[in-house]
């Protein structure tokens, strides 16, 4: 089913959007879910939630891009339970270090921050880019998917993928400042 008439079926109160939502973009938001907890049953229970916070938002919200807009829910789902889930103890694992990476470009302190204008500095810098490039810098700091499986499914070497993503933060580093934005 397209995405305006998963949509259109929300806008309706048509409970058939959900089990149309969870066919088409379960796997995708499960995944995000799961690169980022590692755990089957946390994205599972992530993908829920998904699927309860999209019923709740949708009206009024009306999504240009509902694949986006899922996985940005399931994103921020997962990211919170994650924090819960380590507050005390923190690891070494996929989000820490994808995190990690960023923070070099992206100061800590948001107070002194404006996300939107953030964003956009980043959108542009994005489309700025090839393709190839865009792809690793989401995969990777989106979707917080490792340097390995990022090489494997882009046929490419894993040093290939950690020189890119380090060019690419030296780029956005040198795009935010350029705009004005401390790090």
């Amino acid at each position: 089913m397209e995405d305006n008439k998963i949509i259109e079926l929300y806008l309706n109160r048509d409970e058939s959007a959900l089990l149309q939502t969870s066919a088409k973009y379960g796997a995708y938001c499960s995944t995000i879910a799961f690169n980022i907890l590692g755990s089957a049953e946390d994205a599972r229970e992530c993908m829920n939630d998904t699927l309860l916070r999209t019923w709740k938002s949708i009206p009024p919200a009306k999504p240009s891009s509902l694949k986006s807009y899922l996985g940005r829910i399931a994103r921020n789902l997962a990211l919170d339970r994650y924090d819960q889930r380590t507050a005390e103890k923190r690891g070494g694992d996929q989000v820490d270090l994808a995190l990690e990476e960023l923070s070099e470009c992206i100061a800590d302190n948001k107070e002194e921050l404006n996300d939107g204008e953030i964003t956009a500095v980043i959108n542009a810098f994005l489309e700025a880019q090839d393709k190839q490039k865009r792809i690793i810098f989401v995969k990777r700091y989106f979707n917080l998917e490792s340097v390995k499986d990022i090489a494997k499914e882009m046929s490419i070497s894993e040093s290939n993928v950690k020189t890119t993503l380090f060019r690419l933060r030296t780029g956005l580093r040198e795009a935010l400042q350029k705009e004005g934005i401390n790090i």
